[in-house]
């Protein structure tokens, strides 16, 4: 079975490090959205998260608001929190049939245990309904400084085999990375994936531009390496959390250190700034280079 393809520009280098980017959403954002979409990109992937407490109807409405605006709706599926397997399947049908959704992203979420039959994002992956419902890309989370729960040999394996059934079942794997600050760890991670073969597109966390509390803040919550080493990297002195900061150093230091042995890589954007900043940002830096 012949894999498809994302999208065409994968099989080429990018112009300049924020060409094809992505961005995340939550369902709260929808406002936010229209404010940006004037200076967003047509068909840019735009991820719609998975939070507690938002119902799907919500999630479901920014999924459509996100295809009506002319961008590419990616929203996500949270194994754990997900109550039954006719929920997930009403969401799916939702999702595909009001917005046009092509792309989903499957995590395991963060409940220590499932609240329905899914443990983790295999589970999903493995009842079939993606590429029932037309879906030809799944996104996968990689995790460049480890993950809490995992060893390293432990992540790796499981890239592995949710890579492989995603082409099993004939759609394209993506991998998506957690944000980080530091570049050196996103290159060593992404060198050490292509050795291990995998070789699906990679789009790189990167954490839009905020106030330095916002993104110390997520930074903690999300188990993401800050320390003051990092964060001078990245241009931040953690002794003065005042004011904002971009990720000017941290896209530079990656358009440094990538090579052909890095394989297809875009970024994603976290956007903790909001959504406006964000994409203010990214296109001064398009205009830049």
């Amino acid at each position: 079975m012949t894999t498809p393809i994302i999208h065409p520009n994968w099989a080429r280098p990018a112009i300049n490090m924020v060409e094809g980017y992505s961005l995340e959403m939550t369902a709260k954002d929808t406002d936010s959205l229209r404010e940006a979409a004037p200076a967003i990109l047509p068909e840019t992937p735009i991820a719609v998260t998975f939070l507690p407490g938002e119902p799907f109807e919500a999630r479901i409405a920014a999924a459509r608001l996100v295809r009506e605006l002319g961008f590419e709706p990616m929203p996500h599926f949270s194994a754990r929190r997900i109550g039954s397997e006719g929920e997930f399947r009403e969401y799916l049908d939702a999702v595909t049939q009001e917005a046009g959704v092509k792309r989903c992203f499957v995590i395991a979420g963060d409940p220590p245990e499932p609240e329905g039959p899914f443990a983790d994002s295999s589970a999903l992956i493995a009842t079939g309904a993606f590429e029932a419902a037309g879906i030809t890309a799944i996104g996968i989370g990689g995790h460049p400084e480890g993950h809490p729960n995992m060893t390293q040999d432990q992540c790796w394996a499981v890239l592995h085999t949710k890579c492989d059934a995603i082409r099993e079942r004939g759609m394209a794997p993506l991998i998506v990375t957690q944000f980080a600050f530091d570049a050196g760890a996103v290159l060593d991670w992404l060198a050490e994936l292509r050795r291990r073969g995998l070789d699906a597109p990679v789009r790189l966390g990167i954490p839009g531009p905020a106030g330095i509390k916002t993104l110390m803040r997520f930074a903690a919550r999300c188990g993401v390496g800050a320390s003051a080493s990092v964060m001078t990297k990245y241009g931040i002195s953690i002794t003065k959390l005042i004011g904002s900061a971009g990720p000017d150093k941290l896209v530079d230091a990656l358009e440094k250190g990538l090579g052909e042995e890095h394989g297809p890589v875009r970024l994603h954007f976290y956007p903790f700034g909001g959504l406006t900043k964000t994409v203010g940002w990214i296109n001064d830096y398009a205009a830049g280079h």
